[in-house]
Protein backbone atom coordinates (compact mmCIF):
# COMPACT_ATOMS: atom_id res chain seq x y z
CA UNK A 1 0.00 0.00 0.00
CA UNK A 2 1.03 3.47 -0.91
CA UNK A 3 1.42 6.72 1.13
CA UNK A 4 -1.91 7.78 -0.69
CA UNK A 5 -3.23 4.57 0.39
CA UNK A 6 -1.95 4.51 3.78
CA UNK A 7 -3.30 7.97 4.58
CA UNK A 8 -7.19 6.95 3.31
CA UNK A 9 -6.77 4.27 5.91
CA UNK A 10 -6.00 5.95 8.66
CA UNK A 11 -8.67 8.63 7.90
CA UNK A 12 -10.99 5.83 7.66
CA UNK A 13 -10.02 4.39 10.76
CA UNK A 14 -10.81 7.57 12.53
CA UNK A 15 -13.82 8.17 11.16
CA UNK A 16 -15.21 4.89 11.96
CA UNK A 17 -13.98 5.43 14.97
CA UNK A 18 -15.76 8.85 15.16
CA UNK A 19 -18.71 7.67 14.34
CA UNK A 20 -19.28 5.02 16.92
CA UNK A 21 -22.44 5.62 19.54
CA UNK A 22 -21.18 3.00 22.18
CA UNK A 23 -17.74 1.32 23.46
CA UNK A 24 -18.20 -1.53 21.60
CA UNK A 25 -19.02 0.14 18.04
CA UNK A 26 -15.73 1.81 19.00
CA UNK A 27 -13.68 -1.38 19.59
CA UNK A 28 -15.08 -3.25 16.24
CA UNK A 29 -14.55 0.51 14.41
CA UNK A 30 -11.17 0.62 15.49
CA UNK A 31 -9.90 -3.54 15.01
CA UNK A 32 -11.51 -3.43 11.33
CA UNK A 33 -10.14 -0.46 10.58
CA UNK A 34 -7.12 -1.59 10.96
CA UNK A 35 -7.29 -5.06 9.54
CA UNK A 36 -8.12 -3.49 6.34
CA UNK A 37 -5.73 -1.00 6.80
CA UNK A 38 -2.75 -3.92 7.11
CA UNK A 39 -4.10 -6.19 4.78
CA UNK A 40 -4.76 -8.69 7.35
CA UNK A 41 -7.45 -11.49 7.73
CA UNK A 42 -7.93 -11.25 11.40
CA UNK A 43 -7.53 -8.37 14.10
CA UNK A 44 -8.45 -8.13 17.68
CA UNK A 45 -8.60 -5.45 20.35
CA UNK A 46 -7.66 -6.16 23.95
CA UNK A 47 -7.05 -4.28 27.21
CA UNK A 48 -4.34 -5.00 29.40
CA UNK A 49 -5.72 -5.20 33.31
CA UNK A 50 -3.05 -4.72 34.89
CA UNK A 51 -5.14 -5.48 38.73
CA UNK A 52 -5.95 -8.94 37.61
CA UNK A 53 -2.60 -9.10 35.77
CA UNK A 54 -4.17 -10.33 32.43
CA UNK A 55 -5.18 -8.91 29.02
CA UNK A 56 -8.70 -9.05 27.96
CA UNK A 57 -9.96 -9.48 24.72
CA UNK A 58 -12.58 -6.42 23.78
CA UNK A 59 -13.41 -7.54 19.84
CA UNK A 60 -12.37 -10.36 17.46
CA UNK A 61 -13.11 -9.34 13.49
CA UNK A 62 -12.55 -10.84 10.35
CA UNK A 63 -12.23 -14.60 9.71
CA UNK A 64 -12.81 -15.69 12.75
CA UNK A 65 -11.55 -19.17 14.49
CA UNK A 66 -13.17 -21.87 15.91
CA UNK A 67 -14.24 -20.84 19.91
CA UNK A 68 -13.61 -17.29 18.23
CA UNK A 69 -16.06 -14.74 19.34
CA UNK A 70 -16.77 -11.21 18.45
CA UNK A 71 -17.79 -9.95 21.66
CA UNK A 72 -16.18 -12.63 23.66
CA UNK A 73 -17.25 -12.78 27.45
CA UNK A 74 -14.34 -14.15 28.73
CA UNK A 75 -11.31 -14.29 26.86
CA UNK A 76 -8.90 -13.55 28.71
CA UNK A 77 -4.96 -14.14 28.88
CA UNK A 78 -2.89 -14.12 32.11
CA UNK A 79 0.02 -11.66 31.58
CA UNK A 80 2.86 -14.01 32.64
CA UNK A 81 2.07 -16.11 29.38
CA UNK A 82 3.46 -12.86 27.59
CA UNK A 83 6.37 -11.21 29.17
CA UNK A 84 6.25 -9.25 25.89
CA UNK A 85 3.04 -7.02 28.02
CA UNK A 86 5.30 -6.30 31.14
CA UNK A 87 8.89 -6.38 29.40
CA UNK A 88 8.14 -4.24 26.68
CA UNK A 89 5.17 -2.21 27.80
CA UNK A 90 6.34 -1.45 31.01
CA UNK A 91 9.91 -1.98 31.43
CA UNK A 92 11.53 -0.40 27.80
CA UNK A 93 8.62 1.80 27.92
CA UNK A 94 9.22 3.86 30.78
CA UNK A 95 13.06 3.08 30.24
CA UNK A 96 12.27 5.97 27.54
CA UNK A 97 11.86 3.65 24.57
CA UNK A 98 9.20 3.75 22.10
CA UNK A 99 5.77 1.98 22.33
CA UNK A 100 6.41 0.44 18.80
CA UNK A 101 4.60 -2.27 16.77
CA UNK A 102 6.21 -5.92 16.28
CA UNK A 103 5.97 -8.77 14.02
CA UNK A 104 5.84 -12.82 14.77
CA UNK A 105 5.17 -15.51 12.22
CA UNK A 106 4.25 -19.05 12.53
CA UNK A 107 8.19 -19.62 12.30
CA UNK A 108 9.30 -17.30 14.72
CA UNK A 109 9.99 -13.50 14.97
CA UNK A 110 10.39 -11.65 11.92
CA UNK A 111 10.44 -7.95 11.65
CA UNK A 112 10.73 -5.56 14.59
CA UNK A 113 11.75 -5.79 18.00
CA UNK A 114 11.61 -7.67 20.52
CA UNK A 115 10.27 -11.36 18.84
CA UNK A 116 8.83 -14.25 21.42
CA UNK A 117 8.82 -17.67 20.49
CA UNK A 118 6.04 -18.90 22.35
CA UNK A 119 2.44 -18.39 22.98
CA UNK A 120 1.71 -16.20 20.12
CA UNK A 121 3.50 -18.13 17.61
CA UNK A 122 2.10 -21.69 18.97
CA UNK A 123 -1.54 -19.52 18.79
CA UNK A 124 -0.66 -18.52 15.25
CA UNK A 125 0.37 -22.23 13.82
CA UNK A 126 -3.20 -23.69 15.70
CA UNK A 127 -5.39 -21.41 14.41
CA UNK A 128 -4.11 -21.81 10.90
CA UNK A 129 -2.48 -17.66 10.60
CA UNK A 130 1.16 -17.29 9.22
CA UNK A 131 2.05 -13.63 10.53
CA UNK A 132 0.81 -11.17 12.89
CA UNK A 133 1.96 -7.58 14.12
CA UNK A 134 1.31 -6.48 17.81
CA UNK A 135 0.85 -2.59 17.99
CA UNK A 136 0.88 -1.11 21.89
CA UNK A 137 -1.59 1.15 22.66
CA UNK A 138 -1.25 4.07 24.87
CA UNK A 139 -3.71 6.35 26.40
CA UNK A 140 -3.36 8.83 28.68
CA UNK A 141 0.29 8.08 28.96
CA UNK A 142 -0.03 4.36 30.47
CA UNK A 143 0.10 1.04 28.24
CA UNK A 144 -3.69 0.87 27.75
CA UNK A 145 -3.54 -2.34 25.91
CA UNK A 146 -2.57 -3.86 22.42
CA UNK A 147 -3.92 -4.45 18.42
CA UNK A 148 -3.36 -7.14 16.97
CA UNK A 149 -3.46 -7.67 13.37
CA UNK A 150 -3.33 -11.59 11.62
CA UNK A 151 -2.55 -12.72 8.21
CA UNK A 152 -3.66 -16.01 7.19
CA UNK A 153 -1.04 -18.83 6.20
CA UNK A 154 0.26 -18.34 3.20
CA UNK A 155 0.06 -14.82 2.38
CA UNK A 156 3.31 -12.60 2.47
CA UNK A 157 4.10 -11.66 6.24
CA UNK A 158 4.16 -8.35 7.81
CA UNK A 159 7.16 -6.43 7.50
CA UNK A 160 8.94 -3.68 9.43
CA UNK A 161 6.94 -1.38 7.29
CA UNK A 162 3.57 -3.08 8.30
CA UNK A 163 5.05 -2.73 11.58
CA UNK A 164 5.88 0.84 11.87
CA UNK A 165 2.45 1.94 10.04
CA UNK A 166 1.16 -0.77 13.02
CA UNK A 167 2.28 1.68 15.65
CA UNK A 168 0.92 4.75 13.57
CA UNK A 169 -2.62 2.95 13.40
CA UNK A 170 -2.54 1.77 17.24
CA UNK A 171 -2.06 5.62 17.97
CA UNK A 172 -4.70 6.69 16.05
CA UNK A 173 -7.07 3.63 18.35
CA UNK A 174 -6.16 5.28 21.54
CA UNK A 175 -7.01 8.75 20.18
CA UNK A 176 -10.46 7.98 19.11
CA UNK A 177 -11.00 5.81 22.71
CA UNK A 178 -9.59 8.56 24.52
CA UNK A 179 -12.17 10.61 22.29
CA UNK A 180 -15.20 7.21 22.86
CA UNK A 181 -14.44 7.26 26.67
CA UNK A 182 -15.62 10.97 27.22
CA UNK A 183 -18.16 10.66 24.91
CA UNK A 184 -19.64 7.47 27.18
CA UNK A 185 -18.85 9.69 30.51
CA UNK A 186 -20.85 12.96 28.86
CA UNK A 187 -23.84 10.08 28.06
CA UNK A 188 -23.48 8.75 31.49
CA UNK A 189 -23.65 12.03 33.48
CA UNK A 190 -26.52 13.16 31.53
CA UNK A 191 -28.43 9.92 32.27
CA UNK A 192 -27.36 9.69 35.92
CA UNK A 193 -28.46 11.78 39.34
CA UNK A 194 -25.91 13.25 40.40
CA UNK A 195 -26.87 13.26 44.11
CA UNK A 196 -27.52 9.37 44.68
CA UNK A 197 -25.92 7.98 41.35
CA UNK A 198 -29.15 6.42 40.13
CA UNK A 199 -30.68 6.58 36.76
CA UNK A 200 -32.21 10.33 36.17
CA UNK A 201 -35.58 10.76 34.59
CA UNK A 202 -34.22 11.32 31.35
CA UNK A 203 -32.74 7.68 31.43
CA UNK A 204 -36.07 6.21 32.32
CA UNK A 205 -38.52 8.26 29.73
CA UNK A 206 -36.24 6.67 26.94
CA UNK A 207 -36.13 2.69 28.42
CA UNK A 208 -39.67 3.01 29.24
CA UNK A 209 -40.61 4.33 25.48
CA UNK A 210 -37.84 1.42 24.49
CA UNK A 211 -39.75 -1.06 26.83
CA UNK A 212 -43.03 -0.35 25.73
CA UNK A 213 -41.99 -1.02 21.98
CA UNK A 214 -41.13 -4.42 22.85
CA UNK A 215 -44.49 -4.79 24.74
CA UNK A 216 -46.63 -4.29 21.91
CA UNK A 217 -44.42 -6.25 19.13
CA UNK A 218 -43.60 -9.13 21.78
CA UNK A 219 -45.87 -8.89 24.51
CA UNK A 220 -43.04 -8.38 27.06
CA UNK A 221 -44.20 -7.60 30.66
CA UNK A 222 -43.33 -4.12 31.25
CA UNK A 223 -43.68 -2.95 35.17
CA UNK A 224 -43.04 0.50 36.43
CA UNK A 225 -43.09 1.16 40.31
CA UNK A 226 -42.91 4.98 41.11
CA UNK A 227 -42.40 5.66 44.95
CA UNK A 228 -42.54 9.39 46.95
CA UNK A 229 -40.29 9.39 49.38
CA UNK A 230 -42.52 10.79 52.99
CA UNK A 231 -40.69 13.52 54.92
CA UNK A 232 -38.35 14.72 53.57
CA UNK A 233 -39.86 18.06 53.72
CA UNK A 234 -40.14 17.76 57.07
CA UNK A 235 -36.28 16.75 57.57
CA UNK A 236 -34.63 19.33 55.41
CA UNK A 237 -36.80 22.29 57.43
CA UNK A 238 -35.50 20.87 60.69
CA UNK A 239 -32.61 19.12 60.36
CA UNK A 240 -31.01 21.30 56.63
CA UNK A 241 -31.06 20.22 53.55
CA UNK A 242 -27.34 18.53 54.22
CA UNK A 243 -29.41 15.76 56.57
CA UNK A 244 -32.09 15.56 53.20
CA UNK A 245 -29.25 14.53 51.18
CA UNK A 246 -28.42 11.68 53.13
CA UNK A 247 -31.86 10.96 53.82
CA UNK A 248 -32.33 10.58 49.78
CA UNK A 249 -29.11 9.10 49.07
CA UNK A 250 -29.76 6.30 51.60
CA UNK A 251 -33.44 5.97 50.23
CA UNK A 252 -31.36 5.40 46.45
CA UNK A 253 -29.02 2.70 47.97
CA UNK A 254 -32.05 0.77 49.69
CA UNK A 255 -34.21 1.53 45.66
CA UNK A 256 -30.88 -0.32 44.20
CA UNK A 257 -30.62 -3.14 46.69
CA UNK A 258 -34.86 -3.67 46.50
CA UNK A 259 -34.02 -3.17 42.43
CA UNK A 260 -31.62 -5.53 42.18
CA UNK A 261 -34.04 -8.63 43.12
CA UNK A 262 -35.31 -8.00 39.50
CA UNK A 263 -33.02 -8.75 36.50
CA UNK A 264 -32.05 -6.03 34.62
CA UNK A 265 -34.57 -3.23 36.71
CA UNK A 266 -33.48 0.32 36.56
CA UNK A 267 -33.24 2.05 39.44
CA UNK A 268 -33.61 6.27 39.01
CA UNK A 269 -34.82 9.18 41.07
CA UNK A 270 -37.22 10.97 39.13
CA UNK A 271 -36.49 14.45 40.84
CA UNK A 272 -37.26 15.48 44.56
CA UNK A 273 -38.28 13.26 46.73
CA UNK A 274 -39.79 11.23 43.79
CA UNK A 275 -38.36 7.88 42.95
CA UNK A 276 -38.92 4.55 40.36
CA UNK A 277 -38.51 0.91 39.53
CA UNK A 278 -38.49 0.32 35.22
CA UNK A 279 -39.07 -2.96 34.91
CA UNK A 280 -39.07 -5.49 31.89
CA UNK A 281 -39.74 -9.13 31.65
CA UNK A 282 -40.21 -10.22 35.46
CA UNK A 283 -43.37 -11.29 36.55
CA UNK A 284 -45.77 -8.90 38.23
CA UNK A 285 -45.97 -10.56 41.24
CA UNK A 286 -42.50 -10.62 41.75
CA UNK A 287 -42.29 -6.80 41.37
CA UNK A 288 -44.80 -6.43 43.96
CA UNK A 289 -42.66 -8.40 46.31
CA UNK A 290 -39.72 -6.42 45.55
CA UNK A 291 -41.87 -2.87 46.32
CA UNK A 292 -43.27 -4.62 49.33
CA UNK A 293 -40.05 -5.22 50.52
CA UNK A 294 -39.04 -1.35 49.37
CA UNK A 295 -41.93 -0.28 51.96
CA UNK A 296 -40.58 -2.03 54.74
CA UNK A 297 -36.86 -1.39 54.26
CA UNK A 298 -37.60 2.29 53.82
CA UNK A 299 -39.92 2.26 56.91
CA UNK A 300 -36.92 1.56 59.00
CA UNK A 301 -34.48 3.93 57.70
CA UNK A 302 -33.26 6.46 60.57
CA UNK A 303 -34.73 9.31 58.86
CA UNK A 304 -38.39 10.44 56.80
CA UNK A 305 -41.17 8.42 57.20
CA UNK A 306 -41.36 5.65 55.17
CA UNK A 307 -42.48 5.70 51.47
CA UNK A 308 -45.78 6.02 49.31
CA UNK A 309 -45.27 3.53 46.33
CA UNK A 310 -47.47 2.33 43.48
CA UNK A 311 -47.02 -0.01 40.93
CA UNK A 312 -48.13 -0.38 37.41
CA UNK A 313 -47.58 -3.52 34.85
CA UNK A 314 -48.94 -4.59 31.72
CA UNK A 315 -49.27 -7.81 33.30
CA UNK A 316 -52.11 -6.80 35.46
CA UNK A 317 -55.90 -6.23 34.57
CA UNK A 318 -55.37 -2.32 33.24
CA UNK A 319 -56.26 -2.50 29.96
CA UNK A 320 -53.89 -2.09 26.35
CA UNK A 321 -50.61 0.10 27.17
CA UNK A 322 -50.19 1.55 24.02
CA UNK A 323 -47.87 4.41 24.98
CA UNK A 324 -45.22 5.06 28.45
CA UNK A 325 -47.21 7.42 28.71
CA UNK A 326 -49.89 5.27 30.59
CA UNK A 327 -48.19 2.87 32.63
CA UNK A 328 -46.31 6.28 33.73
CA UNK A 329 -49.94 7.68 34.92
CA UNK A 330 -51.34 4.10 36.24
CA UNK A 331 -48.24 3.94 38.65
CA UNK A 332 -48.32 7.56 39.67
CA UNK A 333 -52.04 7.17 40.28
CA UNK A 334 -50.94 4.41 42.56
CA UNK A 335 -48.54 6.19 44.43
CA UNK A 336 -50.87 8.89 45.00
CA UNK A 337 -53.50 6.45 46.32
CA UNK A 338 -51.46 4.92 48.81
CA UNK A 339 -49.90 8.48 49.72
CA UNK A 340 -53.49 9.12 50.31
CA UNK A 341 -54.80 6.56 52.58
CA UNK A 342 -51.09 6.71 54.23
CA UNK A 343 -50.09 2.92 53.47
CA UNK A 344 -47.12 0.80 54.37
CA UNK A 345 -47.46 -1.44 51.45
CA UNK A 346 -47.63 -0.73 47.61
CA UNK A 347 -50.63 0.25 46.15
CA UNK A 348 -51.15 -1.85 42.57
CA UNK A 349 -53.13 -0.41 39.40
CA UNK A 350 -55.65 -2.76 38.34
CA UNK A 351 -55.96 -4.78 42.17
CA UNK A 352 -59.74 -4.44 41.19
CA UNK A 353 -59.84 -5.21 37.50
CA UNK A 354 -60.33 -2.87 34.73
CA UNK A 355 -62.71 -0.93 36.42
CA UNK A 356 -59.86 -0.62 39.60
CA UNK A 357 -60.31 3.27 40.86
CA UNK A 358 -56.67 3.80 40.16
CA UNK A 359 -57.16 3.02 36.75
CA UNK A 360 -60.51 5.11 36.43
CA UNK A 361 -58.57 8.26 37.84
CA UNK A 362 -56.00 7.80 35.52
CA UNK A 363 -57.35 7.58 32.70
CA UNK A 364 -59.99 10.26 32.91
CA UNK A 365 -57.59 13.21 32.80
CA UNK A 366 -56.88 14.56 29.93
CA UNK A 367 -53.75 14.83 28.40
CA UNK A 368 -51.52 18.08 29.67
CA UNK A 369 -47.95 19.22 30.26
CA UNK A 370 -45.91 16.50 32.23
CA UNK A 371 -45.16 19.62 34.38
CA UNK A 372 -48.81 19.90 35.65
CA UNK A 373 -49.76 15.98 35.48
CA UNK A 374 -46.86 15.21 37.74
CA UNK A 375 -49.19 16.51 40.53
CA UNK A 376 -52.74 16.08 39.18
CA UNK A 377 -54.27 13.64 41.33
CA UNK A 378 -53.14 15.77 44.51
CA UNK A 379 -56.52 16.63 46.22
CA UNK A 380 -59.08 13.97 43.77
CA UNK A 381 -58.34 10.76 45.79
CA UNK A 382 -59.86 10.06 48.96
Amino acid sequence: MGEDGRLTAVVALAQGMAAAHTPRESWRAAALGACRALGGSFAALSVWERELGRLRVLVNVGTRAQGEEEFPGDETYPVHQFPEITEFLHERWVAGGEPNAWVETAEGPAAGQPGYCHQRVAALRRRGRGCCVVAPIVLNGRAWGELYVARSAGVPVFDRGDADFATVLASVVAAGLAQSERLEEARRLAFTDALTGLANRRAVDVRLEEAIERHRDQGVVVSLVVCDLNGLKHVNDTRGHAVGDRLLERFGSVLSLCGAMLPGALAARLGGDEFCLLVVGSPADDVVKAADELCRRAAELELGEGVACGVASTEDPIGPVRSARRLFRLADAAQYQAKAVRADRPVVAGQEGEDDPVVRLADAEPSGEDAVERRRFRGRLP
